[in-house]
């Protein structure tokens, strides 16, 4: 295969996959079908291209040739049962080839495939799964890779979820406008979901996983581009820029993890730290606004404080309390809570943190970020047996390979101060 022919089929998969999957879908309604048809069509172009040469239209020929696909399936389908009017095929033998919807329906047709992937009967698991593999082209076995599951496991995650569209009768349709800022809601929290388990793995060897939280990033960038002023979207994606900012920071070249304070700031993407706070300016933000948008304000707000300090000792800790309690005030959670307990460490000193993290072992009994800041709050606390001891439990819960590697660095650590004292 050309690097011409490479590039354009790496391009369509990329950038046209979830239109493709979208116009067809709008117009077979099988979803059984229309990804098998796709995927056929890349094939055969990766098979015809380096031959003939890249089309002037490279997505129409996949379009095209996907379409035919579909119809011999259905026509197949049709002689074998007997039952489907031959004039049902024809009617869409009839119909025009690509891009003939024109914009806004097409745009329409992507936003129905994703809130149809988002839809809140499927596995939230699942449903990143899918809307990753079906709007944003990512191959399965990538998939599988992204969640650490055998491609053959993801192969069944995502065939139940399409049976569970057939089955549940989720349809491929805008709800009401009235609904339209929940659903988006879901897509949010599902894209979300997917950029978590990248930017903080809660198992397996890596300390995070770039590829996965890039490619959250890049699904809420499609929603967005498709509803521009929505809150929940452009508050989600201002968040989402910050933390992912500091991935090249964050690991060093053995792959082990950087705390926040151990930081090279220049190698931190200020680019997009600067996007993400022009996007917390936006004029969709000002005034009243959904509850799940406002959440995720707040939390690009502590990101933002972060962000803008220009040293790890100049960080305003007092504000970044703040944000957390109007944070809690928004959403009461432990994971919050323990966040908010580290700032306030910082901020009015170890015995405060300590106090802080009243009740969340028994909110969290099986999180090692418990006993993890608690054994960083006696350390710097000077109470170094009680940090070991806290250290111990930490080391014994965490599941993920590069965090344990940090915590036995700082156990080693602490030996090393005790023996100083």
């Amino acid at each position: 295969m050309t690097d011409a022919v490479e590039a354009a089929l790496a391009a369509i998969v990329r950038e046209e996959w979830g239109r493709l999957t979208s116009l067809l879908l709008a117009r077979f309604r099988r979803l059984d079908l229309v990804e098998d048809a796709l995927a056929d069509a890349v094939e055969r172009a990766a098979q015809r291209w380096p031959r003939d040469g890249v089309p002037d239209n490279p997505s129409a020929w996949v379009h095209t040739v996907a379409r035919r696909r579909v119809l011999d399936r259905v026509r197949a389908e049709a002689m074998q049962q007997r039952k489907m009017p031959l004039l049902v095929v024809e009617r869409h033998q009839t119909e025009p080839a690509v891009r003939a919807d024109p914009g806004d329906l097409i745009e329409d047709d992507l936003l129905r495939l994703v809130l149809m992937c988002s839809h809140p009967a499927l596995d939230p698991a699942a449903a990143s799964a899918l809307t990753l593999r079906l709007v944003l082209g990512v191959r399965t076995a990538d998939v599988a890779r992204l969640f650490l599951v055998t491609e053959s496991t993801m192969a069944a995650r995502l065939t139940r979820a399409k049976k569970k569209i057939i089955s549940a009768g989720i349809p491929f349709s805008i709800p009401i406008s009235d609904e339209i800022p929940d659903r988006l809601a879901v897509v949010a929290q599902t894209a979300y979901l997917a950029f978590t388990a990248g930017y903080a793995p809660g198992s397996g060897p890596d300390a995070l996983r770039v590829e996965l939280a890039g490619e959250a990033i890049r699904l809420v960038r499609v929603v967005l581009a498709l509803r521009p002023t929505e809150p929940v979207l452009v508050a989600l994606l201002s968040l989402m820029l910050l933390q992912h900012s500091r991935r090249d920071a964050r690991v060093d070249a053995a792959g082990s993890i950087v705390l926040l304070p151990d930081q090279a700031r220049e190698r931190w993407h200020h680019d997009e730290i600067a996007e993400a706070l022009e996007l917390l300016r936006s004029p969709s933000l000002v005034g009243p606004i959904p509850r799940q948008a406002a959440i995720y304000v707040v939390q690009a707000q502590i990101a933002a404080e972060h962000a803008c300090a220009a040293t790890a000792s100049e960080t305003n800790w007092r504000q970044v309390v703040e944000h957390y309690d109007r944070l809690l005030a928004l959403q009461s959670g432990p994971s919050a809570r323990l966040a908010r307990a580290v700032a306030v460490g910082e901020a009015f000193g170890p015995p405060a943190g300590l106090d802080a993290l009243a009740g969340l072992d028994a909110d969290l009994p099986h999180s090692h970020r418990v006993p993890t800041v608690r054994a960083v709050l006696l350390t710097q606390a000077g109470e170094y047996e009680a940090a070991r001891i806290a250290y111990d439990l930490a080391i014994e819960r965490c599941d993920n390979d590069a965090e344990r590697h940090t915590l036995l660095q700082r156990r080693a650590a602490l030996d090393s101060a005790r023996l100083r004292f």
